[in-house]
């Protein structure tokens, strides 16, 4: 009898195990998302912005600041907002790499090389076909020795 490629030696066991501990891995890291805020002021102290996973969570204007030109204060609020972005996103690839560690489990990974995420899921497309022409080729042998 024919083997199904890699798949014939998968250990399932392992294999459940291990999605259930990714599982348990993300609904951890879930619940810290909301302990994560990023936060940024500008110099002089007139625009200061919090950011959480929800979008801006705090936008504060120093009275001082209103005295600027419409076009000075977008800019001031622009800067503020990337920064405090920034640090949102810092603080979330940290927390995915205390969660996940710095392996091919934690998701950042992908994110930060996106043509290797690619080449995995080609490769695991790959792999998918080989094993999918395989079984129906064996499905055909059975088909034609039961002469159906």
């Amino acid at each position: 009898m024919q083997e199904f490629g890699d798949f014939a030696n998968i250990d399932v066991e392992k294999l459940l195990k291990g999605a259930d501990q990714q599982f348990a891995r993300m609904e951890e890291f879930q619940k810290k998302m909301d302990s994560f805020v990023g936060r940024a002021q500008d110099e002089q102290g007139l625009v200061t912005v919090e950011c959480g996973q929800e979008g801006v969570r705090e936008l504060q204007l120093h009275p001082k600041g209103l005295r600027l030109s419409s076009g000075e204060l977008a800019d001031l609020i622009k800067t503020a907002l990337n920064d405090a972005t920034a640090d949102l996103q810092r603080q979330v690839a940290e927390g995915m790499s205390e969660t996940f560690g710095d392996s091919e489990d934690n998701p950042m990974t992908y994110l930060r090389d996106p043509d290797a995420a690619l080449n995995q899921i080609k490769e695991a497309e790959s792999a998918y076909n080989r094993t999918f022409e395989d079984v129906m080729g064996e499905l055909d042998r059975i088909r034609r020795r039961l002469e159906l």
